[in-house]
């Protein structure tokens, strides 16, 4: 799929067919996110995979949204900020954005293969944090279910370019 195309095709998921995610998909999208740029190479992330079967009801205390275990997978997304890039001059830590573009190819990997996903930011930290057995110095910054989407994409509503770019200065 033409790369103007796959990022028209991903939308996000909200409902997901049983079908098992094939292995060979599965590292494809890991293979994509262990190749997403970071700052400094830096990788400060962490993807935790689970299996949703057995598991709904304490999965499910993440996001409490049926259709987050629909899906025959979660992805966590992770950052460890002790091994995230800083800048200097100000002391900020490119863990969250390292996270959102490893998130992001991801996804789109998934997408390209037929797979669905839906990025959610909006969880229960605390369940997170119990369910993944985190580390101290673990953050959960996104999760996305995995599986073959059961519903179709609705219109996407957007800005258009002109409201969203300005050109020389502010």
């Amino acid at each position: 799929m033409e790369f103007s195309e796959l990022i028209a095709a991903r939308y996000s998921v909200r409902a997901y067919r049983p079908d098992p995610v094939e292995a060979d998909k599965l590292q494809a999208v890991l293979a994509a996110a262990q190749l997403a740029p970071t700052a400094a190479n830096r990788q400060p992330f962490q993807l935790v995979v689970m299996h949703t079967a057995g598991r709904e009801a304490e999965i499910g205390q993440i996001y409490r949204r049926p259709w987050f275990v629909q899906a025959p997978l979660v992805i966590a997304v992770c950052a460890i900020s002790s091994q995230a890039w800083v800048r200097e001059s100000d002391r900020f830590n490119a863990r969250l954005i390292d996270a959102a573009i490893v998130a992001d190819h991801l996804i789109l990997a998934a997408t390209n293969l037929g797979l669905g996903t839906c990025w959610i930011a909006a969880f229960n930290v605390e369940a997170a944090r119990r369910v993944l057995r985190l580390p101290t110095e673990a953050e959960p910054v996104i999760f996305t279910p995995l599986g073959y989407p059961a519903d179709q994409p609705g219109p996407k509503i957007r800005k258009t370019v002109e409201e969203l770019v300005r050109y020389e200065h502010w």
